[in-house]
């Protein structure tokens, strides 16, 4: 019987300009569990709201893992 790992990741879109670095978190997430023996499972990803001006988005990204 497989064993899961459930993790949420939120995610930081800027308002203005590049350089969110969500790409190079989630890998170093995805990463670390690889190392783990787990192997990713499903990624779900909802929008989290705003922090107000200029603050920019927030996207909650919902990572499942499985055991290898």
């Amino acid at each position: 019987m497989p064993n899961y790992v459930v993790l949420e990741v939120v995610l930081k879109e800027k308002f203005i300009g590049k350089g969110s670095k969500n790409l190079s978190e989630l890998e170093g997430v995805i990463n670390a569990q690889c190392a783990k023996g787990f192997r990713l499972h499903t990624i779900t990803t909802a929008n989290g709201g705003s922090k107000g001006f200029g603050g920019g988005d927030r996207l909650q990204a919902t990572l499942v893992f499985e055991s290898v």
